[in-house]
């Protein structure tokens, strides 16, 4: 069994207050969930306005299969136009 954990630092440049970074983070949180199965969820920064550390974590049999899915998350992230992807670290355990 396989645990895959991800960590990813965002900036929100368009958001100017707490509800609207909160808006963003729910919308690609739902996004990811749905399409990857797997778990999402804000880890720090919480009230920060235009920064956000999101942690996501999936099982797997395969350290390959649980690579790819993390890997497609941070894909997924990326191609969001209200946020930059400022860093993104990925372990196996």
């Amino acid at each position: 069994m396989t645990i895959g954990l991800c960590r990813l630092v965002l900036y929100l440049p368009e958001s100017g207050s707490l509800k609207s970074k909160r808006s963003i983070l729910k919308s690609i949180r739902t996004r990811v969930r749905n399409k990857f199965n797997v778990s999402i969820s804000e880890l720090s920064d919480n009230d920060l306005w235009q920064k956000a550390v999101l942690g996501v974590a999936v099982v797997s049999n395969e350290t390959r299969h649980a690579n790819q899915v993390l890997s497609k998350v941070v894909d997924l992230v990326q191609t969001d136009a209200r946020v930059e992807l400022v860093d993104y670290s990925l372990e196996m355990i």
